[in-house]
C-alpha cells in the first residue's frame, strides 16, 4: 500500500533502528563522522552534485521536442510558455525544498522522500493519492526515456544508412531491437543499491546532455543561416495546414511538452536528502535549483527557438532524429550518442525512488525473509565488495522488462512525452508542494500569501487538464495507424 513508501532511499540502513547504539571504529552513530545525526550514513552532496542530479533529470528527452512545441504556439506564446513553466517549477521547487525538514528548518524531522514530506506535513487520504500519481509518473517517464533513447539509436544507424546510399535506401527498421538493447543496460544499472550511489552517473549524464542540446543549437543556428531568413510567425502552425481542431489539440499537447522539459519535483526532495548539512539543505537546494532552472530555460530558449527558426511549422517532433538535419552526419551521430548515455542515467535517476519503495514495503512485509532481506557479498578486486540482494535482482528486472514492453506497445514520442508532462505538472510540481508550504510556514488562511497560492495551483490545474486531453488525442491517432511490434521507421 502507498501509505506504507519508503522513508528513504537508503532502506538497508532502516532495517537497523539500533543504529544510534551501534559503534563504528570506536564512535557511536549519532556522534561518528560517519554517520549523519539519524544513524544513517553521512550526506556529502553539495550544490554542484544536486544541480547535476537535476540538470540530468530537466535537460532530458524533453529538450527535443520544444521547437515542436513552440512550432504550434508561435514566436509569441512559445517562448512566453517556457519562461512562465519555468518560473512556476522554480517557485514551488523552492516551496518543496522548505518541506525537506517537518517543522525546525534545521533540526527538524528529515523527510527523505517525497512521500514522506506529504505523509509527515499532510498526511491522511492525500498520502495514499500523491503515492498514486508520483510513483505512476515515475513509471511513465521510464516508458518515455525507453522510446525516446531508441528512436535516437535509430537515428544513429539511418543517418549512416543515409549517408552510405546517397539517400536512395529509404532505411526503414523496427524499434524493437534497440528498445531491448536499451533494457538491458538498465537491467545492469538498476543493480546500483541506492540513489546516493549514482552521482558519478548523474554527472555524466549532465555532461551528455549539454553534449547534444549544444549540438542541436548549433545546427538549428547553421540551418538558419543557410536558410539566410527566420521561419515560423506569431501564431504557429497555421490552419489550413493542419485542420482548425487539430490545432487546438497540438497547443494543448505543447504545453504539456514543456510541462514535461521541466519535470523533477517528483525527485527534488530526493535529491535534497543527499546534500550535507549545514549549511540548512534547503538553502543549498534553492541555490542548486536556481542554478538548474536558469541554465536549462537558456539551452531550452536556444534550442527551440533556433529548431524553430530553422524550420518553421515543419519543425520535427525530435529535433535531432526527425531528420531536419542530414549533415554532418558524424556530428549527429555524436548528438545522438549523447542522448542515448544521458537517458540511461535519466532513466535510473528517476527510478530509484520507485525501487527503494518496492524494497522498503517488502522489507516491512515480510522482515524475516531471507529472499527478500539477505545480502550476498560478491567480492570485487580493487573495490568493495557488492552486496547483491535477490529480491532487488528479480523485482528491479521486471520492472525494467514491463517498461520495455509498454514502449514496444507504445512508441510514441512527442504524444507520451505530452501526457507525463500533463499528468504529473500539475499534482507533483505544483499542487503538493504549495498544500505542504502553507502547513509549514503556518499562512493564515484567506490571506494574501494564501489566496495567491491558491491561484497559482488552480491556474496550474487549468494547464494540466488541457495538455492532458491534448496528447490523448494524439495517442488515439497514433494508435489508429500503429501496429504493435510490426510497424517500421
Amino acid at each position: 500500500m502507498v501509505e506504507d513508501v519508503a522513508s528513504g532511499n537508503h532502506h538497508l540502513q532502516q532495517q537497523q533502528p539500533q543504529a544510534f547504539d551501534v559503534s563504528v571504529e570506536g564512535y557511536e552513530h549519532r556522534d561518528s563522522k560517519f554517520f549523519d545525526e539519524d544513524g544513517r550514513h553521512k550526506r556529502t552532496g553539495t550544490v554542484w552534485t544536486a544541480s547535476a542530479h537535476i540538470i540530468t533529470a530537466v535537460i532530458g528527452a524533453g529538450v527535443l521536442s520544444l521547437s515542436w512545441a513552440i512550432a504550434q504556439l508561435g514566436w509569441v506564446a512559445g517562448p512566453a510558455a517556457m519562461i512562465l513553466f519555468s518560473l512556476v517549477t522554480y517557485y514551488t521547487s523552492t516551496l518543496l525544498s522548505v518541506c525537506y525538514r517537518t517543522g525546525d528548518p534545521v533540526n527538524g524531522k528529515r523527510n527523505h522522500t517525497y512521500m514522506d514530506a506529504v505523509r509527515s506535513i499532510l498526511g491522511g487520504f492525500k498520502v495514499k493519492i500523491c503515492g498514486c500519481i508520483q510513483y505512476a509518473n515515475l513509471f511513465g517517464v521510464a516508458v518515455g526515456y525507453t522510446v525516446a533513447a531508441s528512436i535516437s539509436m535509430m537515428a544513429v544507424q539511418r543517418s549512416n544508412c543515409f549517408h552510405s546510399s546517397g539517400g536512395k535506401d529509404p532505411c526503414h527498421m523496427n524499434s524493437n531491437v534497440y528498445m531491448i538493447t536499451f533494457g538491458v543496460a538498465e537491467i545492469i544499472l538498476s543493480q546500483i543499491p541506492d540513489f546516493d550511489q549514482l552521482w558519478w552517473l548523474s554527472i555524466v549524464a549532465a555532461v551528455m546532455s549539454f553534449t547534444y542540446s549544444i549540438i542541436g543549437l548549433g545546427l538549428g543556428v547553421g540551418k538558419v543561416v543557410e536558410n539566410k531568413r527566420v521561419r515560423g510567425s506569431l501564431t504557429g502552425i497555421t490552419v489550413g495546414t493542419v485542420s482548425e481542431s487539430r490545432k487546438i489539440w497540438r497547443t494543448f499537447q505543447a504545453l504539456g511538452d514543456i510541462a514535461f522539459a521541466y519535470s523533477y519535483s517528483m525527485i527534488l526532495i530526493e535529491i535534497e536528502d543527499t546534500v550535507k548539512s549545514p549549511p540548512k539543505e534547503s538553502t543549498t537546494m534553492k541555490k542548486a535549483t536556481f542554478i538548474s532552472v536558469v541554465v536549462t530555460t537558456f539551452f531550452y530558449m536556444l534550442c527551440g527557438c533556433f529548431g524553430y527558426a530553422a524550420f518553421g511549422d515543419s519543425s520535427p517532433g525530435n529535433l535531432l532524429t526527425g531528420f531536419g538535419f542530414y549533415n554532418p552526419f558524424w556530428l549527429l551521430d555524436v548528438a545522438n550518442a549523447a542522448i542515448v548515455v544521458h537517458l540511461v542515467g535519466a532513466y535510473q535517476v528517476y527510478c530509484q525512488p520507485l525501487f527503494s519503495f518496492i524494497e522498503k514495503t517488502a522489507t516491512d512485509r515480510f522482515p524475516n525473509s531471507d529472499f527478500v532481506n539477505k545480502e550476498i557479498k560478491i567480492p570485487i578486486p580493487g573495490y568493495h565488495p557488492y552486496k547483491l540482494n535477490l529480491f532487488r535482482l528479480v523485482w528491479r528486472t521486471i520492472f525494467v522488462i514491463i517498461t520495455t514492453l509498454l514502449s514496444m506497445l507504445l512508441p510514441f514520442f512527442n504524444d507520451i512525452v505530452g501526457l507525463l508532462g500533463a499528468i504529473g505538472f500539475w499534482p507533483i510540481t505544483v499542487y503538493f508542494p504549495v498544500e505542504m508550504y502553507i502547513v509549514q510556514k503556518r499562512i493564515p488562511k484567506w490571506s494574501t500569501r494564501w489566496v495567491c497560492l491558491y491561484m497559482l495551483s488552480f491556474a496550474c490545474l487549468i494547464v494540466s487538464v488541457t495538455a492532458a486531453a491534448g496528447s490523448v488525442a494524439g495517442i488515439i491517432d497514433d494508435v489508429k495507424v500503429y501496429k504493435p511490434f510490426r510497424t517500421n521507421y
